[in-house]
């Protein structure tokens, strides 16, 4: 065999080389899931864990309901009539999910995956009058349901599983680094495949980072929504202005004493020349 021929078997084994390599990163790049939702105070909020190679890559904490309207026949059974079934995301659930440098992923499923939940987050870079910032946001959701599930749904018609997703969607916009954190509810509208349906998601209690988590199973500086910025105002607000009036009152009070005491100390000159004589 001439040197061109080993050279280029030299070559064809390198190159298996580095796929096998590139196929055990693979493998040893291990995601493992977890449900920590025992550990919440909440007892309505769960509590998601995705960790990559023993670190902790992507956290959820949230509180989530669906509102999922059905038809059902009506008593004549000729006229059809809209129920709603209320779905809650409830403890134990199993999850599953992955973690990348831009495009992360979280899903979770309950009631023996009846219903399952997706939960897409990307992190993009804007060019802005400050430079190039990076934020991250949720992009998508999906919601997979099946309405012969009879907890929630009675005697549904056209019963059967029925998908319901977002669109365009732009939520839980964070700058790069963060978490996010909002206590108070959240909707996003989902269109399902059951025709002219249309599925609403509740979040609450939320605190998610899918990106960019520097301790293990510890969130980042929280990003708090407007929502909450505002209550807090609201709040701490009446506070501050009786501190205000607090501290006025308090600086009125001292001057009226000041102005009261260096006006008691002055000498009184009589304004009737009679009363002079009365001096010395």
């Amino acid at each position: 065999m001439d040197l061109r021929g080993r050279a280029f078997l030299s070559v064809h084994r390198l190159r298996i080389l580095l796929m096998l390599f590139h196929t055990m990163a693979q493998i040893m790049a291990e995601q493992e899931v977890e449900n920590l939702s025992g550990l919440s105070t909440n007892p309505e909020k769960d509590i998601f864990v995705v960790r990559e190679n023993g670190t902790t890559c992507l956290m959820a904490e949230f509180a989530a309901k669906f509102i999922v309207p059905y038809d059902v026949w009506a008593s004549n059974y000729v006229d059809l009539i809209t129920e709603q079934a209320d779905i809650a995301l409830t403890r134990g659930a199993e999850v599953n999910g992955r973690c990348g440098s831009n495009e992360s992923e979280l899903q979770v499923f309950w009631v023996d995956r009846a219903y399952a939940l997706k939960m897409l987050f990307l992190k993009e870079s804007h060019n802005t009058s400050k430079g190039s910032e990076a934020t991250w946001r949720l992009s998508k959701v999906q919601f997979v349901y099946d309405s012969t599930e009879k907890t929630h749904f009675k005697d549904a018609v056209s019963a059967g599983k029925h998908t319901a997703n977002s669109h365009h969607l732009s939520a839980l916009v964070t700058p790069a680094g963060k978490s996010y954190e909002c206590q108070a509810q959240q909707t996003i509208s989902l269109a399902s495949s059951d025709p002219q349906k249309t599925v609403t998601m509740i979040l609450s209690a939320v605190h998610i980072q899918p990106f960019d988590i520097i301790s293990d199973f510890v969130f980042s500086e929280e990003h708090k929504c407007p929502v909450d910025e505002r209550e807090q105002l609201e709040e701490t607000l009446p506070l501050i202005l009786g501190l205000i009036l607090g501290l006025v009152i308090v600086v009125t009070l001292v001057i009226y004493h000041l102005h009261h005491k260096m006006t008691a100390n002055q000498v009184q000159i009589p304004r009737d020349r009679s009363e002079y004589k009365h001096m010395g």
